[in-house]
């Protein structure tokens, strides 16, 4: 750069740029152009000052123009901001380093700044150069034929010649001149072109703009091609959107030319529906016409749509009900009727008729799920149902044709019209709304025409878009037969999935779906207290909508999905709001959900057909109306070899491919995922399981990565079983049960609960928590010097605290006969020395109550009281009475899993209870555990302590005489 010389300069307001070559006129204050005069006065020859514009009044551009002053003259303006105008002829750059310091700047004044001037880089390419002519010649063609005056065109012309005689040196001179005279140039594009001080950024920038007047000369050119000069001023709106229309197919042109051009592209493949909104509009509502005239003749749901449609013709587009009606049919039109010809074909009948859907049925279930053989049988005797009735539907719907000719030869009045009346009522129709459109729609040309001819085909033997006739072709009546068959349907049951978190009742309801060839759709009822949710809200409202039934028939196309209700145990309760859970009895009805009515639809709507799936952790939140039209399944917890098998079959697949590994890469033995199922998770479902796998998984993605990259070597079938690189990176694909610790920490449950120890007052009861998961509780005991006391500690409910005192009154009542007192009358309390009994259920945290802890607690006071032991592999459950009977308790399945986790090998249940065992727990698992239905207290005793532990004492009777 040059030397700094501080020059006058002349701040330029937005959007006024000086380009060297160009002469600009601007008007000055008062003091400025006296200053202005003042300088020109003292100058010898013609004032040369510095222009700089001024974007904003903080700061000022960096690069500007020296610039000759022609003519100063004063004004007669009356405005004080135009007492003189000044003359300016640009000639070359200026850069200012500093553009801050002289802050704040007001346009049009004169200031002072320290200026440089670059230096000449020399010639510019040859390669810029003869883009830039190319460049510059075509802007200058287009400007040429565009403008209407002759005077504008011959100076195109010469400027055209000029550029071809110019030497190659002069052509950044040249592209000022031409850039200066270009009127419509952007403001930031010209700061940009008046910061290129090298020619071949100069020339680059040239360049680029003329390129992009060329094709906004293009584009206005076609814009005005396309647009009739001769519209009224009643279709000025029309002539709008056809502006707009037009510039966005320009666009969209030009968008996908720049695609295809550039390297590696993605070329878009055909049109997108947003390009041309007038047409998609027509589309839409053709639609939605066409939508209407299918549906079934007389029903409910077309009486409401003709309605609202007359209602929506009369409505002006600009009124706010024209969008709600609009919204509205939009709905109605959308929701998949069963009586609608345009979804009579939205069915899996094909699938149905193959011999093979209950095979293909059963063994879509085995390979998406392993065990679960109960709720596979309810599927399929469920699937065998539907296809029976399919196919008895489809033979009735073959012998209806014979039937009715046989009643037209009869001389009976037969509904359907024949085919010459038909024809000829067709031909008048379309005859009469041709004449009405063409009269209604003289001098509307362009977009609307090519609509209304892409909905003819759709309108069929409609008398236009204004009315909707009552009646419907032939052609619609003879989709009744269908009809007729799709409403004979099999109803779907409403099946409730009960059981613990992770085993797999979300996942079963779309094994389910794809077994029957339906859509799947899964509504969350978690947290919902808005009866609206449900229902709907009605139309009064604003922006009112359908419930999420309707949402998910909508997104499933089809009157007969699967539709699965999570998390209906979390509902909210009833409020102000409405009772959600109350609003699902009509929905879950078999009986009454053939007419399910939304607040926002309006219209009785068929569920008969939809398979609702239920699911569950629990059962004590939902009301018993829900439950008694709900069919239950219970899925309880897997046993370890489900898990291993789900794991080595599902989960661990699952997670190489989630993190980029193969089964090459990886390989866990046997007793690492068993340590892994059972010191690692504690669960009955599998999620737990899958997150430590997970972990393992990403441990081993660490291990590869760093060996490849220390290695070079991505290929594992080259990887020996361990190998150790130079550096020291070593890599093992098999997982053995020693590296757990190190990959996934101590294990979170250890050997305490297994290794349990034996003493006196210590029993292991049986339990299932909130989440439905089976485990052993200790029950502990101790005596403490007192006055014949119990006390009962570890957050217990009302019902597990009579059954505590229930087992100390049986245990008193029988103190003699098991030994522990020496007369009848004794209260082994308080002889021979008076104590308390502290009954204790550990994790205090957690509220605890039920019946089932009765025999357990009455074998911890006896166990106290007569010093025997119970062997830590025994574990019971069940309910006690006064009598020392023994009743039945729920949760069998999930309470012998949960012991068989633990590793009790003994246990004991009542005698009303072994149904339970042999219908739900798994044989593996009978096979590895003894049972132990015990009808009395004395068997429970015998079978807890063992034989001949306890000495009973009840040979003879004694009568103390009270005299």
């Amino acid at each position: 750069m040059a030397v700094s010389t501080l020059v006058p300069v002349l701040t330029l307001p937005q959007p006024i740029v000086l380009l060297p070559t160009a002469r600009i006129q601007a008007f000055l204050d008062e003091p400025a152009g006296l200053k202005l005069v003042e300088l020109v006065q003292r100058s010898d020859a013609q004032l040369v000052v510095g222009t700089v514009p001024c974007t904003s009044a903080s700061e000022v551009y960096s690069w500007g123009t020296g610039a000759r002053v022609v003519r100063v003259v004063r004004t007669v303006s009356r405005s004080s901001d135009k007492a003189f105008q000044v003359t300016l002829h640009g000639l070359s750059r200026l850069y200012y380093p500093d553009t801050q310091s002289s802050a704040p700047f007001n346009p049009n004044d004169l200031i002072e700044l320290t200026a440089e001037r670059p230096k000449p880089d020399g010639p510019p390419s040859q390669e810029a150069v003869a883009t830039f002519r190319a460049a510059a010649a075509k802007l200058l063609d287009h400007l040429a034929r565009d403008t209407n005056q002759q005077s504008r065109r011959d100076v195109y012309v010469k400027i055209s010649h000029m550029l071809e005689e110019v030497s190659d040196d002069r052509t950044p001179w040249m592209a000022d001149v031409i850039v200066a005279g270009i009127n419509k140039l952007d403001y930031n594009d010209k700061l940009a072109y008046l910061s290129a001080a090298a020619v071949n950024d100069r020339l680059r920038r040239a360049t680029e703009l003329f390129v992009k007047q060329a094709s906004i000369s293009e584009v206005t050119k076609k814009i005005a091609q396309s647009i009739d000069e001769t519209l009224s001023k009643q279709q000025k709106e029309f002539f709008l959107r056809q502006q707009l229309a037009a510039i966005q197919r320009e666009l969209q042109a030009l968008t996908r030319s720049s695609n295809q051009d550039a390297p590696g592209g993605i070329r878009p493949s055909g049109t997108s529906e947003l390009d041309d909104p007038e047409q998609a509009e027509a589309e839409d509502m053709a639609d939605i016409k066409h939508k209407i005239e299918a549906m079934a003749k007389d029903s409910e749901e077309r009486k409401m749509a003709v309605r609202e449609w007359k209602r929506f013709q009369r409505i002006p587009s600009g009124s706010v009900e024209h969008g709600v009606i609009r919204n509205y049919l939009e709905w109605l039109t959308s929701i998949p009727w069963p009586s609608s010809s345009a979804y009579a074909t939205a069915t899996s009948s094909d699938k149905l008729r193959d011999r093979a859907f209950l095979e293909n049925a059963r063994k879509q279930l085995d390979e998406d799920h392993y065990g679960l053989e109960k709720i596979k049988k309810r599927l399929i005797e469920y699937l065998a149902v539907v296809r029976l009735k399919q196919l008895q539907a489809e033979r009735e719907a073959s012998q209806q044709p014979s039937t009715s000719h046989t009643h037209t030869v009869s001389g009976e009045a037969s509904p359907q019209r024949t085919e010459g009346d038909a024809t000829s009522r067709a031909l008048a129709l379309i005859s009469h709304a041709l004449n009405s459109r063409h009269a209604a729609s003289a001098g509307v040309t362009g977009v609307k025409e090519k609509a209304q001819a892409q909905s003819q085909p759709h309108a069929g033997t409609q008398s236009g878009e204004a009315s909707l006739p009552a009646q419907l072709p032939s052609t619609v009546d003879k989709q009744t037969p269908k009809r007729g068959a799709a409403s004979k349907a099999v109803k779907g049951p409403i099946l409730l999935f009960v059981g613990p978190p992770g085993t797999g009742k979300t996942s079963l309801g779309q094994s389910i779906a794809r077994a029957l060839d339906r859509p799947f759709q899964r509504i969350s009822l978690g947290g919902v207290r808005d009866e609206a949710e449900i229902r709907g809200h009605r139309r009064t409202y604003v922006a009112s909508g359908p419930g999420s039934i309707v949402q998910a028939l909508r997104k499933a196309g089809r009157p007969d999905p699967v539709i699965l209700l999570d998390e209906i145990d979390k509902i909210g309760q009833s409020n102000f709001h409405g009772d959600p859970a109350a609003a699902l009895l009509e929905v879950l009805d078999p009986e009454q959900n053939h007419s399910f009515n939304d607040h926002y639809i309006n219209v009785p709507i068929d569920l008969s057909q939809v398979l609702f799936i239920c699911t569950s952790n629990s059962l004590e939140t939902i009301s018993a109306p829900l439950l008694d039209r709900c069919e239950i399944v219970h899925l309880s917890g897997y046993t370890y070899d489900e898990k291993l098998h789900i794991a080595r079959k599902f989960l661990l697949p699952k997670q190489l491919k989630a993190n980029g590994l193969t089964p090459e890469h990886v390989v866990l033995t046997q007793p690492a995922l068993l340590r892994i199922a059972t010191h690692y998770t504690r669960e009955a479902g599998v999620r737990s399981l899958e997150r430590a796998i997970g972990a393992v998984v990403r441990h081993k993605a660490v291990e590869w990565a760093e060996y490849v990259d220390s290695s070079g070597n991505d290929d594992i079938s080259r990887v020996p079983e361990q190998v150790v690189d130079g550096a020291g990176v070593t890599y093992k694909k098999v997982v053995e049960e020693h590296e757990l610790e190190k990959i996934l920490g101590i294990a979170r449950w250890d050997e305490e609960e297994m290794h349990r120890e034996e003493r006196r007052g210590l029993v292991y009861g049986l339990v299932v928590t909130g989440m439905g998961e089976g485990g052993i509780l200790p029950i502990e005991t101790i005596a403490v010097p007192g006055g014949g006391h119990l006390k009962l500690t570890g957050s217990l409910g009302e019902v597990i605290k009579e059954s505590g005192e229930l087992a100390l009154s049986w245990v008193k009542s029988h103190a003699y006969d098991l030994c522990i007192t020496k007369l009848r009358s004794e209260d082994p309390l308080k002889v021979p020395d008076p104590i308390d009994i502290h009954l204790h259920l550990p994790s205090g945290a957690v509220k605890k109550d039920g019946p089932s802890a009765g025999i357990a607690m009455t074998c911890a006071f006896v166990s106290l009281l007569t010093g025997a032991c119970v062997p830590t592999n025994v574990a019971m459950t069940g309910e006690i009475t006064l009598r020392g009977r023994v009743g039945p308790v729920g949760g069998i399945k999930e309470k012998v899993l949960g012991a068989h986790r633990a590793r009790i090998t003994k246990v004991i249940l009542p005698w009303a209870n072994r149904k339970d065992v042999e219908h739900d727990v798994p044989p593996e698992i009978r096979a590895e555990m003894q049972f132990v239905f015990a009808r009395t207290m004395d068997e429970v005793l015998e079978a807890a302590f063992g034989k001949g532990v306890l000495n009973w004492q009840r040979s003879m009777v004694v009568m103390e005489s009270r005299l």
